[in-house]
């Protein structure tokens, strides 16, 4: 069933509401257990963002073991770096965390009793926890990409450390899939993009329509906000205007990876034009990283069918 022209004037008046409440938006007492479930895995995420943005790595240790075999070095390389990734083992084991939760929040917001529009309506605070989720996924996500020394610190921790410690590795079991997550440039959005794809493909009750429409009335709200001088003008803090920029470019790259036709085509749901304009409408700092997010991460961007438009 396809939603888009059924219910396209009630997601005018949608539109209007959720500017309004999708930052300030409060639990109905039906949706309160679960929104407090996801809360407690959003205050997580909010430590784990502080603490990549304090990551130092050990790249200082870890140069003076190499360049010399004394002991004393070793030592001092093996307890900057052991604290180092056993933290980042915690960043992993959110990340399966997420995995796990995420599926129950997409099926309350996806449900087939209500259309899109309806649960974006009425589940005004879910949604907002759904964009909290995406927002940590780009920022984690950015934070990984300019912090080097995980990479190095990780590499230095399985060809050395691990050896020295043998058995007693704080991490052993899991090292290789530690390390596989931290190859991925994206690992966090990867994970997120990963289980929804997972969540459709599993769930054929729910409409495919139920999913992406929900997607992109949502991406459409966000760039709605952007484009609104007065609503910008109202925004308290930066940090605003930020989280909704990045969690309307998180939800392209969702919509273009779970819908078989992606987001670049003509009969998409999301206004990837409209939404790129409004990302180079910012400050460079603002957007430069999320515009590589749409160029390196979305899946449909290079396919025949994309309108060149959008590969600019």
């Amino acid at each position: 069933m396809n939603y888009e022209h059924q219910n396209k004037e009630k997601r005018i008046k949608i539109k209007k509401k959720k500017e309004k409440n999708i930052v300030d938006a409060v639990p109905s007492e039906a949706e309160r257990e679960l929104h407090e479930n996801i809360a407690d895995i959003l205050r997580e995420s909010r430590l784990i963002i502080q603490e990549l943005q304090q990551y130092k790595g050990a790249a200082k240790e870890i140069k003076e073991a190499i360049s010399d075999a004394n002991e004393e070095c070793q030592r001092r390389a093996r307890e900057a770096v052991v604290p180092l990734v056993t933290k980042l083992e915690q960043f992993y084991m959110f990340s399966q965390k997420l995995k796990e939760t995420l599926p129950t929040l997409l099926m309350e917001l996806c449900r087939p009793e209500m259309s899109p529009c309806q649960h974006l309506e009425t589940q005004q605070a879910l949604v907002k926890q759904f964009a909290e989720i995406l927002e940590f996924t780009l920022k984690f996500d950015e934070l990984k990409m300019t912090t080097p020394a995980i990479q190095n610190d990780l590499s230095y921790y399985r060809r050395t450390v691990m050896r020295q410690l043998d058995t007693q590795s704080p991490i052993g079991h899991e090292s290789h899939a530690i390390s596989l997550f931290y190859a991925i440039p994206t690992p966090m959005l990867k994970v997120v993009s990963d289980t929804t794809t997972k969540f459709v493909n599993e769930h054929n009750e729910i409409p495919l329509e139920n999913t992406t429409e929900t997607f992109g009335t949502m991406a459409k709200v966000c760039q709605r906000m952007l484009e609104n001088p007065d609503l910008i003008a109202r925004f308290q803090r930066e940090e605003t205007h930020l989280f909704i920029l990045r969690v309307m470019v998180a939800l392209v790259i969702l919509y273009d990876h779970v819908h078989p036709d992606g987001a670049f085509v003509r009969a998409s749901n999301v206004d990837v034009k409209g939404c790129v304009k409004v990302l180079k409408d910012q400050p460079a700092s603002s957007s430069e990283n999320l515009l590589n997010a749409l160029r390196y991460t979305t899946k449909h961007l290079n396919d025949n069918n994309t309108p060149r438009i959008a590969n600019r």
